[in-house]
């Protein structure tokens, strides 16, 4: 804490500096001042909270000084110390908000103790104040979000009653008796642009913009929070509602360097109406026509067309997705996109059906592959230029980037799946190499096809199903005819055959000896010789 005392007297100053036991009650720095004027300049500079003052000082006196407080140092306390026991003094000092009077000459346990208590209610004020601060911003933080909650209640077809008579007895419009008009702009195209893909902070940009632009009783702008990318501007009576749609635009583009398209809706005297109205503008206009057109598009004009449906091509999609084929992915889409611009273009209905539908088909083929990390797969919204502008260009390069993105994955998941399979099918031959184990009964058993193993195995390890087995055998074969104690016949019994004279047979097929050869040259070479 700071504190400031005022006297024209220097001495004085130097009594009560040294009288106060600043250290105690957390002051660490005290200034001076001759005079009232002299003390305004530090009091501005440095804002203290204690504040001593003489009364009878020059220039400017200990009245004029309290009046300056009053407005410039609210929240400091400041205690009067005066040679003059004066009611005409004291009643100005009480006036213009004291916290203390104390006579001259000064005394140590008085001085202290009014001092703590001016401490301690500026420690007890200042708690209430950040209080009142904390409640003032959270109110004014929800101020808005109320209001854009309330007018979105507005616009659809059951509003509740207080939302109208919010609007009537805040702004005077009376759904059923005044005539209103909706605009609609989207904001996707900035949060993409400008705002890394951040629609708060795309409202938070653009509805001060839209408010600014809006005349006193015009209209009120808001976030419609039923949707999460509608900017929506409540008008009524309007003269002219093309011209309130230019100046939305104009003051968008001035703002913030961004082309976002308008839509007016009809004018109407239930709210609801006027909304459907201006959504159905703002979700059936041709984008890239739109846009060309001044960014303004009125309900009367946009037509109803055919939306392509993703779904309708899942089959295709599905194929040139497991297949692999970038090539084949980008000609289903081309054959798309072909249909989209011969049913009138892209719409924001498009776009929406179009994104929807791709999050459920793929959702689907993650499921199938067992993907749960998504983290490789980008959801893109790059379909926009510099301004604003729609671009079906960016489009067809942000759709051809999930494509392929997707076929990489799912191919990498699928290699490494099956990989795996046939891995488990080598640990399962292993675990399983004295009996005879079927081609039929593997394939049942992992769920694949018997084609589909062999020719998968056989890359995998050079060697038929039939082959590994038998070399499993021959390892396991050599391992007991260490063992002197073990016959030939118990070894061939042990590792799958039956027959010893048939083991015999495979064994020499495999090691150019016969077993008992074997174990006499594993002899020779124990006693440091050569084998026979």
């Amino acid at each position: 804490m700071k504190a400031i005392i005022i006297d024209d007297e220097k001495h004085v100053r130097g009594v009560l500096r040294l009288l106060a036991d600043w250290e105690r009650f957390g002051i660490g720095e005290v200034l001076e001042a001759r005079d009232g004027e002299e003390a305004k300049k530090l009091i501005e500079a440095h804002g203290p909270e204690i504040i001593f003052t003489d009364m009878n000082m020059p220039n400017l006196d200990g009245i004029g000084l309290l009046e300056w407080l009053r407005e410039h140092a609210e929240g400091s306390k400041t205690i009067v110390i005066s040679a003059y026991d004066d009611f005409h003094y004291m009643r100005n000092a009480i006036f213009y908000g004291s916290f203390d009077y104390i006579l001259k000459p000064m005394e140590a346990d008085v001085l202290n103790e009014t001092l703590g208590r001016a401490v301690e209610a500026w420690h007890r004020e200042a708690v209430s104040r950040r209080s009142a601060f904390e409640n003032d911003r959270i109110a004014n933080a929800a101020k808005p979000l109320y209001w854009d909650r309330v007018l979105s209640g507005l616009l659809g077809r059951s509003p509740a009653p207080e939302a109208a008579e919010r609007l009537a007895r805040e702004f005077g419009a009376v759904p059923g008796r005044d005539l209103f008009t909706v605009f609609l702009i989207s904001v996707r195209a900035y949060a993409t642009m400008k705002a890394e893909g951040d629609t708060e902070r795309a409202f938070a940009a653009l509805l001060p913009v839209c408010g600014e632009v809006l005349q006193r009783g015009e209209g009120v702008a808001f976030r419609h929070t039923a949707k999460p990318d509608e900017l929506a501007v409540l008008a009524w009576n309007l003269k002219d509602a093309d011209a309130l749609a230019k100046r939305l635009h104009a003051g968008i583009w001035q703002a913030t360097r961004m082309k976002l398209l308008v839509a007016i809706g009809k004018e109407a005297r239930q709210t609801a109406d006027a909304y459907e109205s201006a959504l159905e503008a703002l979700m059936r206009c041709d984008l890239q026509s739109a846009f060309k057109a001044r960014a303004v598009v009125r309900h009367d004009v946009v037509e109803s067309r055919p939306v392509l449906h993703l779904v309708d091509y899942a089959q295709d999609l599905t194929l040139a997705l497991q297949s692999g084929s970038a090539e084949g992915a980008d000609r289903l889409l081309d054959r798309m996109l072909e249909t989209v611009r011969a049913s009138g273009g892209m719409t924001f209905e498009q776009l929406h059906n179009w994104e929807s539908q791709y999050r459920l088909l793929q959702a689907r083929w993650l499921q199938e592959y067992d993907i749960r990390d998504t983290r490789a797969l980008g959801g893109g919204d790059g379909y926009w230029d510099e301004d604003g502008s729609f671009s079906m260009r960016r489009f067809r390069d942000e759709k051809r980037r999930q494509f392929h993105e997707l076929i990489r994955l799912l191919h990498d998941v699928k290699y490494k799946k099956e990989k795996n399979s046939i891995r488990e099918i080598e640990s399962y031959l292993r675990q399983n190499y004295k009996r005879e184990v079927t081609l039929q009964e593997i394939a049942e058993r992992f769920y694949l096809s018997r084609e589909y193993i062999s020719r998968k195995f056989r890359q995998e390890f050079g060697l038929t199903i039939t082959d590994y087995v038998t070399q499993v055998r021959i390892e396991k074969a050599k391992e007991l005819l260490e063992n002197p104690h073990l016959k030939v016949y118990e070894i061939a019994d042990f590792v799958g055959y039956q027959n010893d004279k048939y083991f015999i047979k495979v064994f020499k097929r495999a090691e150019g000896v016969t077993p008992s050869e074997y174990v006499r040259a594993r002899a020779e070479i124990r006693r440091g010789g050569r084998p026979g």
